[in-house]
């Protein structure tokens, strides 16, 4: 199978239909499917990573903190900005077009042997797991799809099992309380794992004593991000740990949720290991940390920043480090697009869209985009004076540039789909 043929395949294997609440969800396919293939997933540990906003950086600031230990590190992210092919990585490194092809080829054939029809994400994840086996790479992060409990990832024995927080998404398949998004998140817990939860919300704490673990590590009460300042670049993060205290550690990500993440990440590594981080690792492994679509700086005259908030509280989080850090003193100028399934004005909302001088809407280039022209009107009813429709983000981007002069800040926000495509269009731009 060649690459291109591989893409075929996956193709007709998607469906962005919306289903509706998951009633009776199952892990019966994924689960023949590995069973078939040898379960490749077990042949490595596994650092499994779930939560509502967070889990991409979680994951990533994982990854370099293994790999700053010497370690071959596999990891499987979702979904991907500019190209497929990120989503499955070894050291960083993307995996190659015709590995690829080979591990797509793997499933085409057990899907054959075992008559099960797996979905685009089944065959996606069965083939990181391959991959990774192929690779016998030390250790395997897996950040997961949705939710948890019934993630094709869930199919791994994780050594830990990560919660960075919980938040009110995806209730269209899991709530309506947080009580009921924890409930399917902790899922990804097993009795080999140490549950590490970044969320505070007193709450929830019997849902995460009741899941099967070998441990529980808890913000506050066992590990917090206690010194976190803005610094040239990123954060400068003190962290305390149940092994210790790390003081005056830079991680190169913008935004004070980020220290969270990093505390998260932090943990999760001493978990892994049983035993602190040295200093000299630790700072190797944070400074070599990169988020792509995270907050991401791209232009300075003007300003340019995407981000990839595709939920009200990641849209929160990504106003206040806009307006807050960044304070940008000429006009402020918004690009957004959205996905349907989403309450617009939710995210408008959160975004503090009423504080741009000027919001220019685009419709995301997924065939559950959401017009433009729907969310144009959501904006002008929230007060926004100056709004512009544009098809394309390409054109909203393009629309953005010629308006703005060199004391001005464009962000681009809203979906990681309309994040992916503006960072391809943006590089050739600026």
């Amino acid at each position: 199978m060649r690459f291109d043929e591989a893409l075929v395949y996956l193709d007709e294997h998607a469906s962005y239909e919306k289903t509706g609440r998951v009633e009776e969800p199952s892990l019966n396919n994924i689960t023949r499917l590995m069973d078939v293939m040898g379960d490749p997933q077990l042949s490595y540990p596994v650092i499994h990573v779930t939560g509502t906003n967070g889990k991409g950086s979680t994951t990533q600031i994982i990854t370099k903190l293994l790999m700053a230990h010497g370690l071959q590190v596999g990891t499987y992210t979702s979904p991907h900005l500019e190209h497929l092919t990120e989503r499955i990585s070894r050291n960083g490194v993307p995996i190659p077009e015709e590995d690829f092809a080979a591990c797509v080829a793997a499933v085409a054939d057990v899907e054959v042997i075992s008559g099960v029809r797996p979905t685009y994400f089944e065959i996606m994840t069965a083939s990181a797991f391959r991959y990774f086996a192929d690779e016998a790479v030390d250790v395997a992060v897996i950040e997961v799809g949705m939710l948890g409990r019934w993630d094709a990832t869930n199919v791994v024995q994780s050594q830990v099992a990560v919660i960075t927080n919980i938040d009110l998404d995806h209730t269209e398949f899991a709530g309506p309380t947080l009580a009921d998004i924890a409930r399917e998140k902790v899922g990804i817990s097993k009795p080999s794992s140490t549950l590490v939860v970044g969320d505070v919300n007193d709450d929830l704490n019997s849902i995460w004593a009741g899941a099967p673990s070998r441990g529980l590590v808890r913000r506050i009460e066992h590990f917090e991000c206690i010194g976190n300042e803005l610094a040239v670049g990123g954060r400068l993060l003190d962290v305390s740990t149940p092994r210790g205290v790390y003081r005056d550690v830079m991680v190169p990500l913008h935004g004070r949720h980020q220290g969270d993440n990093a505390s998260i990440a932090i943990v999760a590594v001493e978990e892994f290991f049983d035993a602190p981080i040295d200093e000299d690792v630790l700072r190797e492994g944070m400074a070599s940390v990169e988020m792509p679509g995270r907050f991401e700086v791209l232009g300075h005259h003007p300003l340019v920043i995407i981000d990839g908030a595709h939920n009200p509280a990641g849209a929160d989080v990504c106003s206040a480090v806009f307006f807050d850090d960044f304070s940008p003193v000429g006009r402020r100028i918004l690009v957004v697009g959205t996905l349907k399934g989403r309450d617009p004005e939710l995210t408008l909302g959160a975004l503090r869209v009423d504080d741009f001088d000027v919001v220019i809407t685009c419709t995301a280039p997924s065939p559950r985009g959401l017009e433009s022209a729907i969310l144009a009107a959501t904006a002008r009813s929230m007060g926004c004076d100056e709004v512009l429709e544009c098809t394309s983000v390409e054109d909203a981007c393009a629309k953005a540039l010629s308006i703005a002069n060199e004391d001005d800040a464009v962000l681009v926000a809203g979906s990681l789909y309309v994040v992916g495509s503006a960072r391809t269009t943006l590089r050739r731009s600026l």
